[in-house]
């Protein structure tokens, strides 16, 4: 077959490149469309050319398309041998995971397509979760934040960074709905509820693959809502177990954020470690085909999770890989990580007559497709410049946005006899705990390229922070983890020449991450006899958490006057940690996700359902428990200020509303305190009585404001068929006749509440 080039990238078969010429075209002579193309334009065109380089593609070669191994930097599952230029020559290698650098990506290309028969240009993937280098808050921090704008900006920057490094492909976000703080990964997803996390979903997927037309601009990466479906809901929080769940929870609470990444646009799905009703997800032909792609639209890339498809004979759903592989391909899996089943098994089976080679031809065409919006073909080293790799990374822009995203998403918890916020010009404050002086931990797990060494900690940035005439004491105290407390006689000397503690206590960031999956929820080690040794010096004390899920408290609620909870925030943790401290922003955050008294109570959730008994203290045989109360230690959606807001006129703009109808929900909110602060006004909704049995409230929409001292602002909601909905009998959206109640308020506990009705 003869060679002339597509651009710099493609080599097809001669009866196409005769009719090419030697320009950047698609075999029509059509130029490769941008972003003002019309969108069917654009894909008839990219449809004619991913036809045509697959029909000049081996069978080997359209499986070396869907074979994903592991370069350097993989931090996840077994060690895979990464592959070599005689792998990518061979025609074997579609897409690399964890290559990253612009001078790497780019050697590597330039073998792909140059060097192979193909010429196909390679996807380089890594796992930009919250940040590339300006490393932001996790995501449940930023859930916390309650912005959605602020976390698609985020998302934007991250994927500016990484794109500079010649990344293609994120597996993020990670939309996974989580109700079991105990499940390690909880801190990369955006909590509990189901509305919430569909609208973070969709935020970080418009900021990864830009606005109007994706993947237009060098700058955009390919979107990956992972883990489909139901991976929060392993069972006792254990990573990669099974998940055992109703349809009606899958499609009410664990789907709704899938849908709605893939409505904004999203190009690539992860499938999950876990099963669904007795069906591993990389096997699950009714929730790919039937659900995601049929149902859905969805039409991208299903990639596999790290050696997924090699689980399926653990599974035991499979016999050998090349069984493994069969049912992974007629699933709908597209790119098998790691594994390398489907290049290693499946050839011998589609020659054989076992697998059909048309489902082979459209994963690869699904990702060539990919490659093609990315603009690949046209010019494969466009995300490979090595000018731009020094000038879009941890630029002032994005350390700025990155202070600002910390400062909103730290939430804070409690604050008695205003302890918060403190004097920048206090004698001598002592700094202690752990996690104090920790850059490691401040920039959390998943850090993608970020590095310590670029983080300010929390000791730093009160130093920072605080005037020239006032000492700054530090002592570590204990170890995150053990059970040394040889330290506690420092800190407590340091706590008793301070005029206010500052304590910094949590989890370190190996503890709230993949495969870190805990049995108790309390903190760990020593670190709560400290506080109480510490607590007994009788000096003030503000406690800052940094962790990556919800932790058991109560000691500290019932002794502590005041408590942040500051996660794990990013490079500029020090900074707005300090910011938050001594007032010069006053916290606005809110918690994503319910934080229990005890494990006990796990799982402990605000849209629960009623039972025929709901727990009544003064009667015995109700649901509830004997040793601990029912309620959580703080509620979802509940987060502090310095200053107070009031909500009146709670209103509804008609009574009675037909299913086809909208209501207009309003309230006045005015900030009666005497400083300027943000407010996230939540509205919930109940469905009174219905078919089937409803929660009893499900958040249903939410605004963050700013508001001066006194200033009175008319927040407004509309609701509609959508919002009044559930899934029926048969799993189809209905709205059925009946009362409604709305509740409005600053956390899923403190609302007023008012009814309307859908009548027929």
């Amino acid at each position: 077959m003869g060679r002339k080039s597509l651009g710099t990238a493609l080599a097809l078969g001669a009866a196409v490149a005769a009719d090419m010429g030697c320009g950047a075209r698609p075999p029509s002579g059509t130029p490769v469309p941008q972003a003002a193309r019309p969108a069917a334009a654009v894909a008839s065109v990219m449809d004619r050319f991913v036809d045509s380089v697959l029909a000049h593609l081996t069978l080997e070669e359209k499986l070396g398309q869907l074979n994903q191994p592991a370069g350097p930097g993989a931090d996840t599952g077994p060690a895979a041998r990464a592959g070599t230029s005689a792998d990518i020559r061979a025609g074997r290698i579609g897409s690399f995971l964890s290559v990253y650098g612009a001078a790497l990506t780019r050697d590597l290309q330039r073998v792909a397509v140059e060097e192979s028969r193909s010429r196909v240009p390679l996807l380089f993937a890594h796992d930009v979760i919250h940040g590339f280098r300006t490393i932001f808050p996790v995501p449940l921090a930023e859930a916390s934040s309650w912005d959605p704008e602020a976390v698609e900006r985020s998302a934007r920057i991250a994927a500016i960074e990484a794109t500079a490094h010649g990344v293609h492909w994120t597996y993020a976000p990670m939309v996974d709905i989580a109700r079991d703080p105990r499940w390690g990964r909880v801190v990369e997803g955006s909590g509990e509820d189901p509305y919430l996390g569909s609208v973070m979903a969709a935020a970080r997927v418009r900021g990864f693959q830009g606005s109007g037309e994706a993947l237009a601009a060098d700058n955009t990466l390919l979107a990956t809502a992972k883990h489909f479906a139901a991976y929060g809901a392993a069972e006792g929080g254990r990573d990669y177990n099974t998940a055992d769940l109703s349809e009606h929870t899958l499609h009410e609470i664990y789907l709704p954020p899938f849908r709605a990444a893939v409505e904004a646009g999203a190009h690539s799905v992860m499938a999950a470690f876990n099963e669904v009703g007795g069906v591993p997800m990389h096997a699950h032909r009714h929730l790919i085909r039937d659900v995601l792609r049929r149902d859905w639209g969805f039409d991208g890339v299903l990639v596999s999770d790290y050696t997924g498809v090699m689980e399926l004979l653990r599974h035991s759903v499979a016999s050998d890989s090349a069984a493994a592989g069969v049912l992974a391909l007629r699933a709908g899996v597209d790119v098998d990580m790691v594994s390398a089943i489907y290049l290693n098994h499946l050839p011998r089976l589609v020659r054989d007559g076992v697998v059909a080679e048309s489902l082979v031809h459209q994963a690869a065409r699904r990702v060539l497709r990919a490659k093609y919006l990315l603009g690949l073909f046209n010019d494969p080293y466009r995300y490979s410049d090595t000018t731009r790799e020094r000038e879009r990374t941890l630029t002032p822009e994005h350390l700025a946005h990155a202070r600002e995203m910390a400062r909103k998403s730290i939430v804070l918890l409690k604050n008695t006899a205003a302890t918060l916020p403190l004097s920048k010009r206090l004698r001598t404050i002592a700094v202690i705990g752990p996690l104090a002086d920790d850059a490691r931990s401040a920039i959390g797990s998943w850090a993608a390229a970020g590095r310590p060494e670029d983080a300010i900690t929390v000791l730093a940035g009160i130093r920072q922070a605080v005037s020239s005439e006032t000492r700054v004491l530090y002592a570590r105290g204990a170890e995150v983890e053990g059970a040394d407390t040889t330290g506690f006689a420092e800190a407590v000397r340091m706590a008793r020449q301070a005029d206010a503690v500052i304590l910094v206590v949590g989890e370190h960031q190996d503890m709230s991450a993949e495969a870190r999956n805990r049995s108790s929820l309390d903190l760990p080690g020593v670190q709560q006899s400290l506080a109480e040794r510490v607590h007994a010096t009788g000096k003030p004390v503000t406690a800052v958490l940094a962790n990556g899920r919800p932790l058991s408290i109560p000691w500290l609620d019932a002794n502590i006057p005041a408590i942040v909870e500051a996660w794990y925030l990013g490079v500029q943790m020090g900074p707005a940690v300090a910011d938050v401290l001594f007032g010069d922003f006053n916290p606005g955050g809110k918690l994503p996700i319910t934080v229990p008294r005890n494990v006990g109570q796990v799982p402990i959730y605000y849209n629960h359902k009623n039972t025929g008994r709901p727990p009544d203290e003064k009667d015995k045989y109700t649901s509830k428990y004997y040793d601990v109360p029912w309620t959580p230690l703080y509620p979802f959606g509940h987060g502090l200020s310095y200053t107070s807001f009031d909500y009146r006129n709670l209103r509804l703009s008609a009574a009675k509303i037909r299913p086809s109808d909208s209501v207009t929900v309003s309230v006045e909110v005015t900030n009666t305190g005497n400083r300027t602060g943000d407010e996230v006004v939540q509205l919930y909704l109940r469905d009174d009585v219905a078919s089937l049995t409803q929660p009893v409230k499900e958040l249903r929409g939410f605004r963050r404001i700013s508001l001066e001292p006194g200033q009175t602002r008319l927040v407004a909601f509309t609701l509609g068929r959508d919002d009044l909905s559930f899934p029926g009998p048969d799993l189809r959206p209905i709205v059925e006749p009946g009362t409604f109640t709305v509740y409005v308020g600053t956390s899923s506990e403190d609302v007023s509440e008012a009814k309307f009705e859908v009548i027929k």
